[in-house]
């Protein structure tokens, strides 16, 4: 396929190879914008009886190629570049997670500093981190290397040490994997590659112990000094060699490369990419989460004043999923917290056969509300949950002290403060199954407000059709492109969430509110403690939010981003929900008594529309 500039890109073609399906998208250059055309999809074929991936890629292309009308795959199938008039693709380009994705182990001297530094790299790149190995891991050397011969990762990155600083710790590491002597997960004919990115001044003793062994790649420090991470080298060769080793292993991925006009991308590395590069181009914290069978992935940006240009973070959830996982969810979270999302009672033990039933059949979908209700309680938990843990690892740099104590730097070094700040986030995008194909917007906007709970004023938007690993990677070949998709194809804007923060005494008034709507009509009142209100503004012509001007003022000390009772005047997005006023209170509890606490759970989801009422009256 021709290379081509990115202003002469009219026609993209981009597939995403998951786990389960293959889907495709069709792009064009329309009007002097880009817009997504179709969208097509089909099993992916990367297991018996095919073991070919380009099946699936080609099956996908060509439901693409009917419901558009436009040729794209020649008589030999396979695709046409360049674009001539309705014939062809300028672009073709493609992300994957078939055959379980990137999976990969890390090493570190100290698991709370290098350790989590060379695990904040495998993640931004994409890859599941199936184990952090590192000297004050508490295991004795033998079970570490058992566990490294045992886990067969696709690659394994290896940190430690501060340039300049000790090497005796990290050669120490190097040794350990040595004795491993590890074998990779696909493929028998080639070495593990295995990634160096510590301390320079142990680079020669490092290839010495395992030049012979491993297919050993050396990149600059992901830590050289204490203060300061560098994950970008480390990252990039992850993709290199995601492209040379794992993907050239598995079954017809050889040939897939051979057609992509930008290097295969892992799925969540690219969807990362999306939210990162959004962020980044309108300068906004933003956080991101996908939800899936197996897993929950959760992106943000956010600003702090100690890191200018903003702090990316991914997490992977590996064991909290709607299908293949399930049973893991309601393990972790316990039937209680799943229940006290359900406004009616239910069998216990018929929850439990539902439970195993998903997890045993992960495609199937909800065929009664009972059972839509009670799977997007689940999905609140396994949201929350995923939430919890990202929060615990985006922190901080450990080990960086940050005040002038003794006292200070042990406290920071043991715990690292969190750069996850709900009051200051812009946008909250959901993406996956459960939130994208939820029966009713408000559903899916009701989801994200209960597992994130969201501070002050911030904008709620779901992944329409799951297209963000394609407009990940595009935004490497054509970032104008993947933005104008992004906000006018890809997100469904659900509206705005305003919800006061502070302690609040049971019952009485939280905020007066005045919001003035674009044709002029003005909605004022006041919100009580406990309650929430949906107020109706939507979207422009052109799919965009409306936007109104509003006047909130809280009460009791409460906080909306501007101080303790100081009173906030801002601009209001709207979208296909609209504006939630949450006075549910921040930190939120739900009413112990079991009466109150179903009748509550009703009032809410009547006013948001949640559920049809009859279904809540059961």
């Amino acid at each position: 396929m021709a290379k081509m500039k990115p202003e002469d890109i009219n026609v993209i073609l981009a597939t995403d190879c998951g786990s389960t399906t293959t889907k495709a998208i069709l792009i064009e250059k329309r009007d002097g914008e880009y817009r997504l055309i179709v969208r097509g999809e089909a099993p992916t074929t990367v297991e018996a009886p095919f073991e070919d991936v380009t099946m699936g890629v080609l099956n996908a292309v060509g439901e693409v190629e009917e419901l558009s009308g436009r040729k794209l795959l020649d008589d030999n199938g396979k695709i046409i570049s360049p674009a001539n008039g309705e014939v062809g693709t300028d672009v073709y380009i493609s992300t994957s997670s078939a055959g379980g994705g990137l999976q990969m182990m890390v090493a570190g001297v100290v698991r709370s500093m290098t350790g989590e530094s060379a695990e904040r790299a495998a993640l931004g790149a994409g890859a599941i981190v199936m184990d952090v190995i590192a000297s004050n891991d508490k295991r004795l050397p033998h079970q570490q290397i058992e566990r490294i011969r045992h886990l067969r990762p696709d690659m394994i990155l290896l940190s430690g040490g501060i340039d300049g600083g000790t090497t005796t710790h990290v050669v120490e590491i190097a040794e350990l994997v040595s004795a491993a002597d590890p074998k990779p997960r696909l493929g028998t004919g080639y070495k593990l590659p295995i990634i160096y990115a510590g301390n320079k001044n142990a680079t020669k003793a490092v290839e010495d112990t395992l030049s012979d062994k491993v297919d050993l790649r050396t990149v600059e420090n992901i830590r050289p000094v204490l203060e300061r991470e560098n994950l970008g080298p480390a990252r990039e060769e992850i993709h290199n060699l995601f492209m040379e080793h794992v993907m050239a292993q598995a079954p017809g991925y050889k040939k897939l490369m051979s057609w992509t006009d930008a290097p295969i991308m892992p799925t969540p590395g690219a969807v990362g990419l999306i939210i990162k590069t959004i962020a980044d181009m309108e300068g906004i914290e933003a956080v991101g989460v996908d939800i899936g069978g197996a897993t929950t992935d959760v992106f943000s940006v956010f600003r702090p004043e100690s890191i200018p240009e903003g702090a990316f973070n991914r997490t992977v959830s590996a064991n909290l999923g709607m299908s293949y996982s399930v049973s893991n969810v309601f393990a972790e979270a316990t039937l209680p917290m799943v229940m006290r999302w359900v406004p009616f009672n239910m069998n216990e033990r018929d929850l439990r056969n539902r439970v195993k039933n998903k997890m045993i059949r992960p495609t199937t979908i909800p065929q009664s509300m009972e059972e839509l209700i009670f799977e997007q309680a689940i999905a609140k938990e396994a949201l929350r949950l995923a939430f919890i843990q990202h929060k615990n690892f985006a922190t901080v740099l450990k080990g960086v002290q940050q005040q002038r104590t003794i006292a200070d730097a042990f406290e920071q070094t043991a715990s690292g403060a969190t750069l996850v700040n709900m009051m200051s986030l812009d946008i909250l995008v959901g993406s996956g199954g459960v939130l994208s194909h939820a029966p009713r917007r408000q559903q899916s906007a009701l989801m994200l407000i209960d597992a994130f709970l969201p501070e002050g004023v911030t904008r709620l938007a779901v992944d329409s059709i799951f297209m963000m690993p394609q407009l990940g990677v595009l935004s490497t070949v054509q970032p104008q492109a993947a933005t104008e998709v992004f906000n006018k194809d890809c997100l469904i804007h659900l509206g705005t969430c305003v919800a006061p923060v502070g302690p609040v005494k049971k019952g009485g008034p939280i905020m007066d509110y005045k919001i003035t709507l674009p044709d002029g009509k003005v909605e004022s009142g006041t919100l009580e403690f406990g309650q929430m209100k949906l107020i109706k503004l939507g979207l422009s012509d052109n799919d965009l939010p409306l936007k109104a001007r509003a006047e909130l003022d809280p009460h009791h000390g409460l906080d909306l981003g501007r101080g303790k009772g100081h009173k906030l005047e801002t601009e209001l997005s709207g979208g296909v929900v609209g504006i939630i006023l949450d006075g549910r209170g921040r930190p939120f509890q739900l009413p112990e008594d079991e009466n109150i606490r179903v009748e509550k759970l009703k009032a809410w989801m009547t006013e948001l529309n949640i559920y049809p009422v009859e279904a809540l009256n059961r």
